[in-house]
Order: structure tokens, then C-alpha cells, then sequence
């Protein structure tokens, strides 16, 4: 079989010596077929990585499918939402629909997402990894021709194409902004532990600054938020210590929404912030908040480009786009440090 192309029904009839008729008798559980073929008829299609069209089974249409199917971690998630809206405008005009799911952060349900997906026989596959999963599985459905491109985080286990900020330079930027404006106790909210891909780079870039300015990287001034509630319990844990931080760094904008609330709550007013990815209404809060902007709607055009490329032809090696982020000055990380605040 041409590694150029994904596998069909037909292949696998040919792989086992027999019809296709016999194949979909196996794989819709529909007639009267033998152990050994049923047996012989599986094998071939986990061997050459088929997947059943599940649309065709209710639908007969003419042509392959024009969709593309995108795993995303929470689809309440602004930023994914902005993804997703790049994607779309660039896809429209060659007519491909984009179909979403969630993983809600789940490894399995991911996996269970992309099958789904591939059942469909999309034109694309995107996906947004969780944490813990492994795309090896994937490796043979590349290898076929079907253009996958994961997003905001790269594949485990599989060489894809990959759409990323960065996520190290940027967080470098945010930091050492606070460190140019006195700061040298910088405490540091992310979503620990670091296996994830952009948390170990924003706490990377966290690090380097330090490094940079010669400043000792204190870990009591790190700590974990996986909500805003607990993002606002490590904010108050943080400005309780002994020698609290002058200034805060927010590794995402689940942090973010947290750290700010519980600032607002103790009505300090004399902790700088700089704040990884934007948020809504970032310019009303008083001061504004200084963010290290992300571009979602430029990772999903680029996205959506290199999977165009794919489907036009372009069999080079997989590659990583990275898209620039930008640091915005507003107010909350120009505060100059300050004494110590004693409660």
C-alpha cells in the first residue's frame, strides 16, 4: 500500500484475501463470518491503522469528507475559542467544516476524541495534548497522509507538526520588566507539577530572568494554582510569608482571574503584577494589567496554513511554528517595589 495515502477498506480486503464485502460484514458485526477470518480481518486493521468511516454507515456521499476535527482541553476557554475562530477563517473558502470536541484535560478522552474523529475520516486532525497523553497512536495515520497538527503543545511520541507561542521568551520578557522596575522578590503562580509543555517553559522563562539579573531562585516564591480559587489561596499564602514577594507573575489566565480577586479582596495595592496570556476587561481593572499577550487567532491561522500546505502536496518534514507574543504595558507591572507590606 502507498504510504501516500490512507488506508481503505479495500486494503484491508486485499491484505487478508478477502472481499469487502466481508471485511464490513466483520467490522459492523452484520452476517455470518468465521473466527479465523474475523480474526485475520482485525489483525489487518490494526496493522495498517484503517479506520472505519462512521458517517458512510448512516450517509453515502460523494468524495472524501471536508472536516476538520479539533481536540481542544475546555471549550469555555476563551483562548481555544479564539483558536478555533482562526482556524475557521482560514479553512472557509476551500470549504472545510470544523467540528469540535474536549478532552477536559483527560488523556483517555482524548484518545477517544481523535478515533471519533478519524472514524468521521476527517480531512484534518488538530489536536490541544493533555497532559499524559501519548500520540504514537497517530503514527501510522500521518504516515498515510492525513495532515495532523497539534496546538499550543506539542505531540508525545510522534514527530507532527506543531502551532506555539513563546511561552519561555515571553514569561522571560514579563519578568524581567518587574526586575527592571526594582523588583527582586518575584513570586511565581503557575499550574504545577511542570510535565505539561507550557508550563515547564513559562517557569523556564520565570527562571531565566532570574538567572539573568543574578537574582537566586527562591522556590517558596513558586507555587501551584489549577483554578482561580486555589490561584487565590496561593496568592494570599504567597503575600503571607515572612519576606513576601513586591511583585507577582500569573502563569495562565485561569491564575490571573484568581491572584487579581484576591488582590482586590486584601485591597493591596502595592504588589506589582505581569500576567501570562490576556484577559476580558484587563484594561478597566484599576491599575490596568500588564500582560504577556498571547495571539490566539494567529496559532490557529497558522495552524490552519500548515494543514492546508499538507493537503496540497507538502510531504516535508514535521515542523514547529512559533508565534510571537507581546508584552502589554497597562500599570499593574510598573509598580516600583516597595518596602514589605505588614498587615
Amino acid at each position: 500500500m502507498a504510504a501516500s495515502r490512507r488506508p481503505t477498506l479495500a486494503d484491508v480486503a486485499r491484505e487478508v484475501g478477502v472481499s469487502a464485502k466481508t471485511v464490513s460484514r466483520v467490522l459492523n458485526q452484520d452476517g455470518p463470518v468465521s473466527a479465523r477470518t474475523r480474526k485475520q480481518v482485525l489483525a489487518a486493521v490494526a496493522e495498517l491503522g484503517f479506520q472505519p468511516n462512521l458517517m458512510a454507515r448512516n450517509i453515502r456521499v460523494g468524495g472524501p469528507d471536508t472536516t476538520i476535527g479539533l481536540v481542544v482541553p475546555d471549550l469555555g476557554n476563551p483562548f481555544f475559542g479564539a483558536v478555533a475562530g482562526g482556524i475557521e477563517e482560514t479553512v472557509r473558502d476551500r470549504g472545510l467544516t470544523l467540528l469540535m470536541g474536549s478532552s477536559a484535560e483527560d488523556a483517555e478522552r482524548e484518545r477517544d476524541l481523535t478515533d471519533t474523529f478519524l472514524g468521521r475520516r476527517v480531512s484534518v486532525l488538530m489536536v490541544v495534548p493533555c497532559e499524559g497523553a501519548d500520540h504514537a497512536h497517530l503514527k501510522i495515520h500521518r504516515a498515510a497522509g492525513l495532515p495532523v497538527v497539534f496546538i499550543d503543545r506539542p505531540a508525545v511520541g510522534l514527530a507532527a507538526d506543531s502551532v506555539v507561542s513563546s511561552n519561555r521568551s515571553g514569561t522571560h520578557d514579563g519578568v524581567a520588566h518587574l526586575i527592571a522596575h526594582g523588583h527582586r522578590r518575584i513570586g511565581f503562580i503557575g499550574d504545577l507539577p511542570v510535565r505539561l509543555y507550557t508550563r515547564r517553559e513559562r517557569l523556564s522563562g520565570y527562571r531565566s530572568a532570574l538567572q539573568e539579573a543574578e537574582l537566586t531562585y527562591d522556590r517558596s516564591l513558586v507555587t501551584s494554582a489549577h483554578d482561580q480559587q486555589a490561584a487565590a489561596a496561593a496568592t494570599s499564602r504567597l503575600l503571607g510569608l515572612a519576606d513576601p514577594p513586591t511583585a507577582l507573575v500569573a502563569g495562565n489566565n485561569t491564575v490571573t482571574l484568581g491572584m487579581v480577586a484576591e488582590l482586590a479582596r486584601s485591597e493591596r495595592k502595592d504588589v506589582a503584577v505581569v500576567a501570562f496570556d490576556d484577559v476580558p476587561l484587563a484594561e478597566v481593572l484599576e491599575p490596568a494589567l500588564t500582560v504577556v499577550a498571547q495571539d490566539p487567532g494567529q496559532i490557529g491561522r497558522a495552524a490552519a496554513a500548515t494543514a492546508l500546505a499538507r493537503l496540497d502536496g507538502d510531504r516535508g518534514r514535521a515542523r514547529t511554528v512559533t508565534v510571537p507574543t507581546r508584552l502589554i504595558v497597562r500599570g499593574s507591572g510598573e509598580r516600583p517595589a516597595s518596602a514589605p507590606h505588614r498587615a
